[in-house]
């Protein structure tokens, strides 16, 4: 059975979930607190994380942060009553996969779920993509241009492997929205061209080709340097 951990610290919204999520057929655990959200993901099998982000004794992005840098790959979807472009930013370099602005409907939150559940059953198995003098390994996270190094943070790296398991393809900001986010930005695309701008900062800090190259009115396709 599909495993979550729900970590909310108001009780009432925390048992509201539980249920629903209990009544889609999803076995449930919640802590209500960081510190035992922490000791349940370690202790655990987890299948997907929905996190609060404002929480006592270790707020949702630190515990991301913890999750991530222990190699973690469960998916987490962030609650928050946060919804400024720099909070979303700073819950998708946390390693959040998915951001949801409270008050929410629960039928969205299920199709969040759902949506990366079957994203994570449905993992690409290869390694490494390479593109020209670009290669990332999806192992170990590292991504290289030559020979150089290229230091990612978490949602530069998830955009660049899907640009790089699509070359030549012209991927809409919806798609990139939908695909590599899980957001529902209400057409806002400003995050994702702001995630495009600081990877070409990285991949063409030594004057390489542009790969990643623009498609107006449309979004952005990884095509051969110019």
């Amino acid at each position: 059975m599909t495993h979550i951990l729900l970590v909310e610290d108001e009780v009432k919204l925390a048992r509201f979930i539980e249920l629903e999520l209990n009544y889609e057929g999803y076995q449930v655990s919640v802590a209500y607190d960081g510190l035992t959200a922490i000791t349940a993901a370690r202790e655990l099998h987890l299948d997907l994380v929905i996190l609060d982000w404002v929480l006592p004794g270790l707020s949702g992005l630190e515990i991301c942060r913890r999750l991530r840098s222990a190699d973690d790959k469960v998916p987490i979807i962030l609650l928050t009553v946060k919804d400024e472009v720099s909070d979303r930013i700073a819950g998708l370099d946390a390693g959040a996969d998915d951001y949801l602005v409270k008050p929410f409907s629960v039928d969205q939150l299920l199709a969040r779920v759902r949506t990366h559940l079957r994203k994570s059953h449905q993992a690409d198995t290869a390694d490494v993509l390479e593109f020209e003098d670009l290669s990332l390994n999806r192992r170990t996270r590292q991504v290289y241009r030559n020979q150089r190094l290229i230091e990612l943070t978490t949602k530069e790296f998830d955009l660049l492997e899907y640009l790089l398991a699509h070359p030549r393809q012209v991927i809409t900001c919806d798609r990139i929205l939908e695909e590599v986010s899980g957001y529902d930005f209400m057409g806002d695309a400003n995050i994702i061209e702001t995630y495009i701008h600081y990877l070409r900062l990285k991949l063409e800090a030594n004057n390489e080709k542009c790969l990643i190259q623009t498609v107006s009115g449309i979004g952005y396709t990884l095509r051969d340097g110019i």
